[in-house]
Order: structure tokens, then sequence, then C-alpha cells
């Protein structure tokens, strides 16, 4: 898939995802190795767009399956077509087989591991799902297959990649780090940033970017709800550039906050804390 952490660098860069050589070389040896790559860090700090970023370099799909409270095995890994199987039985004999394939719907994990094309799995925002999530994962980060009573146990024909990313709202299981390789994203510098924004936005001037990234790192010292995530500086970016803004002085600042501040507390917060002018 990669040759070394270097090509990872380049071809992330070809797709507008600035690397580091912690995030290329964990991705690297995610490959080499075949083991899963846990990413963990805060909300926005592109941990979903580096999956998105590696499909994109590799030429793989991408299938993703969302976390949420509540999600289960029927949402996540497979579930029968009850009402397909209910019309062959009355349709025919209750003694014919309605657990075949025709009746098999696909959820992502199966989804990934059936695929014949290179694929990369995304289990996002694992930490929002019920610990149970987690224990019919380890069969699959394992051994990369998955057990279907009436069906048996189906091997993946070609292994995927396999991202999972966490906020770190809970501690996950010592049994499913152990599975995985594991990076830690942070927020990144206000150069790093910087670069991002160029990539993002071309058309941007380089002066703005920066004035923009030290801008950003300066609302996340504030003590917000939310701080503000490297998509919404790009968002900020291409707000200045719609509004023909060459400058962020403080009114600008001060009239563009819901840009990147979404909770009316911490925009009172920064105006306050950094005298901005009331919008």
């Amino acid at each position: 898939m990669f040759d070394s952490p270097a090509d990872v660098t380049e071809r992330l860069a070809a797709v507008d995802y600035l690397s580091d050589d912690a995030i290329s070389t964990s991705v690297f040896l995610a490959a080499a190795l075949g083991k899963p790559l846990l990413v963990e860090g805060p909300a926005g700090v592109g941990k979903t767009q580096l999956a998105k970023a590696v499909a994109q370099a590799t030429g793989s799909d991408l299938v993703r399956l969302q976390c949420y409270e509540g999600l289960d095995e029927a949402r996540a890994l497979y579930e029968w077509n009850y009402k397909k199987q209910l019309l062959r039985i009355q349709a025919t004999s209750a003694d014919d087989d309605i657990f075949g394939e025709e009746f098999l719907l696909e959820r992502p994990l199966l989804k990934a591991i059936r695929a014949e094309s290179p694929t990369v799995l995304l289990i996002d925002e694992m930490d929002k799902a019920d610990i149970e999530v987690e224990g019919l994962l380890l069969e699959l980060l394992s051994d990369f297959q998955v057990t279907i009573p009436e069906l048996g146990t189906i091997v993946a024909r070609r292994r995927p990649y396999v991202v999972l990313t966490s906020n770190a709202t809970r501690e996950l299981s010592e049994a499913l780090k152990r599975r995985c390789l594991y990076l830690h994203i942070e927020y990144p510098t206000p150069e790093r940033e910087r670069d991002i924004v160029l990539a993002q936005v071309p058309t941007i001037r380089a002066d703005l970017a920066e004035q923009l990234a030290r801008t950003v790192a300066t609302l996340r010292s504030l003590e917000l709800k939310k701080a503000p995530s490297v998509a919404e500086t790009v968002d900020w970016a291409n707000t200045l550039l719609a509004l023909g803004r060459d400058d962020l002085d403080e009114a600008t600042v001060a009239g563009t906050l819901g840009v990147v501040l979404k909770h009316s507390s911490d925009q009172e917060r920064a105006v306050k804390q950094l005298g901005l002018p009331s919008a």
C-alpha cells in the first residue's frame, strides 16, 4: 500500500492532507503490519479526514461505520431481511432455507470483510458506541473474520485497512487497544495549520492564512465549550474570501466568529477576553 513513511507523506499531500512524521509512520506501519490503527484526539483535529485521505491516496473504497449510543450488531455487522423471509415462507413452505445469501443484509463491517477491491474501513467515533460493540469487533480486528451462526465463519477476501477514531470521551477497552496501533493527534501548530489552510484554500494569501492560524490558536487557548476544529479554520478562510476581506482585524473577527465558535457562551468569552468589538 505504501513504500515508506515518506511515501505516506507525499501521497497524502497529493490529496491535500498534510501529515507529520508521527502520522505518516503510524499510517505506514498499520499497512505494513496489517493492524488496525486507532486514532485518538479531540474533536476536529482531522482523524476522520485521515481515513478518507488514505482511501483517496490509495484508490481504495471507503466503508464507514458511524458509531453512536445504541448501535447494535444489526446496524454494524448484518441482519436478515425478515420481510423477504416471511414472504418466502408464505409463498412456499417453512422447510425452505430462509437464511441464505439472498436474505442477508450487509452492514458496514460485513461489507468491508467481503470486499473484493482495496478497502479502508473507518469505524468512526468508537467512544460513542456501547462497550458491547467493542466485543463485536474483537474477532474482526484479530482475525479479519466474522461468524454468522446460520452461514458459518466468513474470512476476509482481502483485508481492509482499518482506522478507528475516538474523541476519548470514554476509555476504550484494553482488549480492543491490544489489537491496534495507537496514534494520538492534537490540534496542529499554527505553522502547520497555516499550511493546511493554504493547501485547502489555495487562493488565500499566505499572510492571511498565517493570521487565521494564529487567531484560531489564541481562541483554542481560552476555556471554551467547543474549541474550533481544523475544518472550521478552513471554513473561516473561505468566509473571508467570500466577504472580500484581506485582513483579519478585530471587527472582522468579531463579525465572523460564528464560523468557528458555535456556542454563544464561547463567543461572549472570546469577545470579552480578546477585547473584540461587539458584532
